[in-house]
């Protein structure tokens, strides 16, 4: 299951909308690992005043591995996290995150070529 859902919110959802809120802190809940891994991006991209911030370290174990590979997979999560904090995610592999400033599109645009993620391969990422 990608969520723990607390019954106030899925009485939310059966009765109409989800509140965004809401529905980011079920996320940052339920899966602690990748939260922190996109927070900490944020924090870098913050402090770098570049286009981008990207996760080069793998997690450390394959619970954490599945957290991220869940929020990245989820288009309702994946969206939800950039609406609360402002961002463009992008993903390679099983571990490479980037967040992304809005007006960063050329960036963007590079890094989910066929061509980035060509370049990003190696031995130790094929079965991860």
């Amino acid at each position: 299951m990608s969520l723990t859902v607390p019954a106030e919110l899925l009485d939310q959802a059966q009765q109409g909308e989800v509140d965004d809120a809401a529905f980011a802190g079920c996320i940052r809940a339920s899966l602690p690992y990748a939260w922190g891994v996109i927070g900490g991006l944020i924090a870098d991209l913050d402090a770098g005043g570049g286009d981008f911030a990207d996760n080069q370290v793998p997690p450390p174990d394959e619970a954490a591995r599945g957290q991220l590979l869940r929020l990245m997979a989820s288009d309702a999560m994946r969206a939800a996290v950039e609406r609360h904090y402002g961002v463009r995610l992008a993903f390679q592999n099983c571990h490479r995150v980037a967040v992304f400033r809005p007006e960063a599109g050329q960036a963007y645009a590079e890094f989910t070529t066929a061509r980035s993620q060509i370049l990003n391969q190696r031995p130790g990422l094929v079965d991860c």
